[in-house]
């Protein structure tokens, strides 16, 4: 094809408006992925494993939630600022209880298109969207997986409105989360040294947000991801994924991979809570690799936001001394994820564009 004849614009717009997703492009028979799917040549270097100085996946700890209550945040609070990641297990939420989220999921993306077609919306403001990549339109390239989003706080959309195939699962999956996000939220706020309430004070458990991907089999995965590396914007993330693997986390300047732990929840720091924590936690980048399996990956992620969108937000002000003065700017909420949604997803973190460059 003459590059100069392609209209990056036009395919766009019409694998948009056909709203089947990147499964929709595989039940098609493609062997070859569409060219608004291949990442620059700086991303796909990236890809190749450095297996010399490839982190050893065990660096990021399974932390056992039924032991004892110092150890636990000792534990946290050591993984939340040397890694920013952890998997957690005995979190209160029973093994049949994830296997049902994962299936319920898997079963809404595989529903006959015309039937996804009806949620498949932009309109973020929606309390279901069903969408393949967020930032479409604004990426460098896309992404290989389809969504289905959620908006489960402060509170959950008219039931009618969640899909039927997942209703349930969602409900429940809402319920269980939100008390796991308080115990975690708990906990690392004890890891701090400030009062164990303060992010729930806060709101940061009120503005939750479900993203439910999946990762079709890519027939060329060397030249795109599953989802391009970025951080998250909110304070924690719990994340449920299948057995399949693919989530990485930047360690150093090496990628390391996130490796499936039966019963396991995946936990991540976000960018506000690196920056209320004043640089003591950190927001790391991660990504996921395109699936080369015949196996779909199936991973629900739940982000924490806070749902005061008015108020200033900041390092939180105990944290502050003559001797660890404010690393960042104060801000609102809501200028705080416009921002987030109007840059690339593979774009700079916000940490780095709150952060003073030096006393002021």
């Amino acid at each position: 094809m003459n590059p100069e004849s392609y209209d990056r614009a036009v395919h766009i717009k019409q694998f948009d408006d056909a709203k089947t997703g990147v499964k929709g492009l595989i039940d098609s028979g493609i062997t070859t992925i569409p060219r608004f799917f291949i990442h620059p040549p700086e991303t796909l270097s990236a890809l190749e494993p450095n297996s010399t100085t490839r982190p050893d996946p065990q660096l990021i700890p399974t932390i056992d939630l039924s032991g004892l209550r110092s150890t636990i945040v000792e534990k946290i609070a050591r993984a939340s600022r040397e890694l920013g990641f952890f998997q957690v297990v005995n979190h209160g939420i029973e093994p049949e209880v994830l296997e049902r989220v994962i299936g319920a999921i898997k079963g809404f993306h595989e529903q006959p298109a015309e039937i996804k077609a009806r949620v498949y919306r932009r309109d973020m403001n929606r309390g279901v969207s069903f969408f393949s990549n967020i930032d479409l339109f604004h990426s460098q390239a896309a992404s290989w997986r389809d969504t289905l989003q959620v908006k489960l706080g402060p509170t959950l959309p008219e039931l009618d409105e969640i899909p039927e195939i997942c209703r349930n699962e969602v409900v429940e999956w809402n319920q269980n989360v939100t008390k796991l996000g308080e115990v975690l939220m708990e906990l690392l706020c004890e890891g701090l040294g400030v009062d164990m309430g303060r992010l729930k004070e806060m709101e940061f458990l009120r503005g939750r947000t479900m993203v439910a991907h999946y990762y079709p089999y890519c027939p060329q995965p060397d030249l795109t991801v599953g989802t391009a590396s970025h951080t998250d914007p909110g304070a924690l993330t719990i994340l449920l994924q299948d057995q399949t693997g693919g989530l990485q986390v930047k360690c150093g300047e090496e990628w390391m991979d996130v490796k499936p732990v039966p019963g396991a929840l995946v936990i991540n720091i976000g960018d506000i809570l690196q920056i209320m924590s004043n640089d003591e936690y950190k927001s790391v980048d991660h990504r996921v690799v395109a699936n080369a399996s015949r196996e779909p990956r199936i991973s629900v992620a739940v982000f924490f936001n806070s749902s005061d969108r008015d108020s200033l937000h900041g390092p939180l002000p105990e944290l502050i001394s003559p001797e660890k003065p404010a690393l960042f700017r104060q801000f609102s909420y809501a200028d705080y994820m416009r921002r987030f949604f109007t840059k690339e997803l593979d774009g700079n973190s916000l940490v780095n564009y709150y952060r003073l460059s030096g006393r002021e």
